[in-house]
């Protein structure tokens, strides 16, 4: 089964790496790019998506870890 998919988003303290349908931060980081790792870590082993989002709350990058549904045909 499929972890959650993990966000990256703006946080008062920089930036915060939050699980799908959770209220709290997962962790804050001073970086958007340290916090990119971390929940691109995190997204591999529970085999889920990356999705970070810009400062004003849209996604600007997502990468998928899971099975993929609709895979690439070729």
């Amino acid at each position: 089964m499929a972890g959650r998919n993990q966000h990256v988003v703006p946080h008062d303290r920089g930036w915060a790496v939050q699980g799908a349908g959770n209220s709290r931060a997962t962790s804050v980081h001073p970086t958007q790019s340290q916090a990119t790792a971390e929940a691109r870590s995190i997204a591999r082993n529970q085999g889920s998506e990356l999705l970070v989002h810009g400062r004003d709350g849209r996604i600007r990058e997502r990468d998928s870890y899971g099975g993929d549904a609709f895979p690439p045909k070729g």
